[in-house]
């Protein structure tokens, strides 16, 4: 398969020259880079520092003066750029490097055109933009995995950064992968769960929770079982081992006590999970609490008034 072309557009307003080599490198995995474009006022003092790494890697700087105090000249020259670039029809994708909002827009044009559109920036950049792209990438998480590289076999403790969707989130769209397969009676493959994951969250990179690969990242949620079939990784949910009667029984012990009153919904929720802390109704077919609990053959939910829901035991109910 012949590999894709890429034009790299760099603001270079917002972007340290620290970065350059390790952006350089991370789009080899995408394909040829065609275009390599930095933008800035390269009059400024500022600007000095840029000159070896700009000579180094062939980066092409586009001049854009400060017309206006307080006016981003950089940000109109980048976006115009990539356009003339997209109708050239030269490339198949684009990969924007900034940690500036105001991208957002030209990241979902050019995604309209039928664009790969590969974002960078530091972990400050807007989920806009992160969410605009096809694939965003932290660039701390480049400098550290190369700095790590270099580290004596003492390393220094993993820094989840802030700005990315937390791992609870994660865990819980593979497991909706798995369920929405098993039921329609397939299995759920390693490569499937990447793929749907970087579609739906185009900054999801396992690098940033402190591993090197999807299937690591897996094996130690404790939810799910990975298994090789063939050539392929299968993705499973892990048996239950009587956690879900355990959990019903629990539940039905917890109403019962309150006899005639029943339990709101809610509170019987925070019971369950401060009893059994990884309890996910997810994990059992369920997509919430509510149908979890209607599942169970000798509870009832009913809506009382200001739309509050009360559980109870069938037969016991106001």
């Amino acid at each position: 398969m012949e590999d894709k072309h890429y034009a790299v557009l760099i603001d270079a307003d917002n972007i340290s020259s620290k970065y350059i080599a390790y952006i350089l490198d991370e789009m080899t995995k995408y394909g040829v880079i065609t275009y390599k474009r930095i933008y800035g006022d390269w009059t400024s003092p500022q600007a000095g520092r840029w000159k070896d790494a700009l000579m180094e890697n062939s980066i092409v700087p586009i001049q854009q003066f400060r017309n206006t105090v307080g006016k981003n000249a950089t940000d109109s020259t980048l976006i115009i750029d990539a356009m003339d670039i997209l109708y050239t029809g030269n490339v198949d994708g684009f990969c924007i490097v900034s940690s500036d909002g105001d991208f957002t827009r030209l990241a979902s044009r050019l995604k309209e055109s039928g664009m790969d559109v590969i974002g960078m920036g530091e972990n400050k950049t807007p989920r806009s933009f992160r969410a605009a792209c096809s694939v965003f990438t932290d660039l701390e998480l480049l400098l550290e995995a190369a700095e790590e590289e270099e580290e004596t076999p003492v390393r220094k403790q993993k820094r989840i950064p802030e700005n990315i969707i937390s791992q609870a989130v994660i865990e819980n769209a593979i497991i909706e992968i798995v369920i929405e397969n098993d039921d329609k009676g397939r299995p759920t493959g390693l490569g499937e769960i990447g793929s749907r994951l970087q579609k739906k969250y185009s900054d999801f990179d396992v690098r940033n929770y402190g591993y090197s690969s999807l299937s690591t990242f897996i094996e130690e949620i404790d939810n799910f079982d990975l298994q090789k079939v063939n050539n392929t990784v299968i993705v499973r949910l892990k048996e239950d081992n009587g956690n879900k009667k355990q959990v019903t029984d629990f539940a039905i012990a917890c109403v019962r006590e309150a006899g005639s009153r029943g339990v709101e919904l809610a509170a019987l929720g925070q019971k369950i999970h401060v009893k059994y802390p990884g309890f996910k109704a997810k994990e059992y077919g369920y997509s919430t609490l509510s149908k979890f609990i209607s599942s169970i053959k000798v509870l009832k939910i009913e809506s009382v008034h200001e739309n509050r829901k009360m559980v109870y035991i069938k037969g016991n109910e106001r």
